[in-house]
C-alpha cells in the first residue's frame, strides 16, 4: 500500500482511499482530499513534517501521520 506521505517531491498521485474513522477522515474530506483526486506534492518541511500539496488549484499543509492514511496510486 502506497500513501501519500510515500509520494517523492515534484510527484502527483490519484487518491485510492482514505483510512481511519471518525474526525480524522472527516477533516481529511473537508480539506479536499477525496477519492479519485490528484494530489501534486510541492515540498517537505526540512524535518520531513508537515507536506506541502496541491490539491484542488490550492495549497495545504498536510502532517505527516495524515498523510499515512491516503491511499494512493
Amino acid at each position: 500500500m502506497k500513501t501519500l506521505r510515500d509520494v517523492p517531491i515534484g510527484q502527483t498521485a490519484t487518491v485510492a482511499k482514505l483510512h481511519g474513522e471518525g474526525a480524522l477522515k472527516r477533516r481529511i474530506m473537508d480539506m479536499g482530499i477525496t477519492k479519485g483526486v490528484e494530489v501534486y506534492v510541492r515540498k517537505v518541511a526540512p524535518l520531513g513534517d508537515p507536506l506541502e500539496v496541491t490539491v484542488r488549484g490550492y495549497e495545504l499543509s498536510v502532517r505527516k501521520g495524515d498523510a499515512a492514511s491516503i491511499e494512493v496510486e
